[in-house]
């Protein structure tokens, strides 16, 4: 935990007394958090408040009162024709609910919706998305954040068209959110690739016409005018330009979710830990940050080469570019060109994507703020897939256990790779 004198420089409180008598969870607690302690976490780790309200809800949901979510396709649609029924006035039917393959974090079913329209909907037939949590996901966020992101973006970048969102859990027990269904591949045909499309190798013609649509689209993203969107985002906290308290929301969250999903203590978390709140840079200009822009995550059609839709936006902010671009620039998402550089994303050398990014976007990479994200992306993915994909697992709260456990193999490249950060800075100040 930082010491109290870190945290007085970023103008935190450090009256608690709990500094005399550090606190930590137990196993027990992790399992099962009673409201007191999750008050605790709040209050120690503050971050946005969207955030803050799911990562409660995740673990008030632990104490054993919630019903998993349903998974026979039967049942799931049955509940979509009594939330179509809700929502609109005139006929309709449902059709072809099928699960849709691919992610590591939420439940997705395809289906097919005809309709006569009633004015919230046009009719005619729509192909469709809904995305559910599981029970607990691999990262908990906010559908009302995602809807809000997407649909500010309509006009910006290529995205699915979002119809509803529902975060009462009335109609389907967990929060939902449901858009267009958008024809894609997220790999070329037979190749091999990691889970979601990761590593996956672009060619000739393929590649290029791909990186360059990569390289604006994330242009065009970070110089979005958040103030002139149609859609207000009204779910995302707003850091002020100057103040490091965007770095420090996103460091806090998770140091909150490693402290209450892992299973063991890592003396390096900690000093990692420590040094992102002592070199939380301050925001030169707010941006809208995707969080997690790779390959994967977009859509193309093989045929033409253009990208038809860019998704799983769930873990979006406001915030410094950066993140997205340190994010972007992580070995684990390329692959290595026959001469040995390293492909971002499979699609484009480091040192062009940086170059070709900075003149699509008219900003400059500044390459301390590269080495400070860079530092906390590896930091939170070592939070989530050996904390939270951990605590998943062992409590049997999702749907691809198979899949989180496999993910959580993956910690320890991203373990080796922030000691090495570590290492690194710390030679430096030398």
């Amino acid at each position: 935990m930082p010491t109290p004198a870190a945290l007085a420089a970023k103008g935190q409180d450090t009256s608690s007394s709990s500094w005399n008598e550090p606190r930590t969870m137990t196993e027990a607690e992790r399992d099962r958090p009673s409201p007191e302690t999750i008050q605790w976490l709040r209050s120690t780790f503050p971050t946005e408040a969207e955030y803050a309200r799911v990562l409660d809800s995740k673990l008030t949901s632990r104490d054993g009162g919630e019903e998993r979510p349903e998974t026979d396709l039967s049942a799931i649609g049955a509940m979509l024709e009594r939330f179509v029924g809700r929502t609109t006035h005139g006929a309709f039917s449902i059709d072809r609910v099928r699960w849709l393959s691919g992610g590591g974090s939420k439940m997705q079913v395809a289906f097919d919706l005809d309709t006569s329209g009633d004015g919230s909907i046009e009719a005619g037939h729509h192909r469709l998305v809904l995305r559910l949590e599981p029970l607990e996901s691999l990262n908990a966020t906010s559908r009302v954040r995602e809807a809000q992101i997407i649909t500010a973006l309509r006009d910006v970048v290529p995205v699915p068209r979002v119809y509803w969102i529902d975060e009462s859990n009335d109609a389907f027990g967990r929060p939902a959110l449901i858009y267009s269904f958008v024809d894609g591949v997220t790999k070329p045909r037979g190749t091999t690739s990691h889970v979601g499309g990761v590593g996956g190798l672009y060619t000739g013609k393929l590649r290029t016409r791909l990186a360059d649509q990569f390289v604006d689209d994330i242009a065009r993203i970070h110089t979005v005018d958040v103030d002139g969107v149609d859609t207000p985002l009204d779910a995302f906290s707003r850091p002020r330009v100057g103040s490091p308290e965007s770095a420090l929301w996103q460091v806090n969250r998770a140091r909150r979710i490693w402290e209450e999903d892992r299973r063991t203590d890592l003396p390096f978390m900690e000093v990692a830990a420590n040094w992102l709140i002592d070199n939380a840079p301050p925001l030169d200009r707010i941006s809208v940050i995707h969080g997690d822009y790779r390959t994967g995550n977009f859509l193309f059609d093989e045929n033409s080469g253009d990208i038809t839709a860019w998704l799983d936006w769930e873990r979006s902010y406001l915030g410094d570019r950066h993140r997205d671009l340190a994010w972007i620039m992580l070995r684990q998402w390329g692959n290595r060109s026959q001469s040995g550089d390293l492909m971002v994303s499979g699609l484009i050398p480091e040192e062009e994507f940086l170059s070709r990014y900075s003149e699509a976007s008219g900003m400059e990479v500044d390459p301390a703020r590269l080495r400070y994200y860079k530092m906390m992306n590896l930091y939170q993915l070592v939070a989530s897939s050996l904390g939270t994909a951990y605590r998943v697992s062992h409590l049997g709260r999702s749907h691809q256990d198979v899949l989180l456990t496999w993910i959580e193999g993956l910690a320890h490249a991203f373990a080796r790779d922030l000691v090495d950060e570590l290492s690194q800075v710390r030679s430096a100040a030398r």
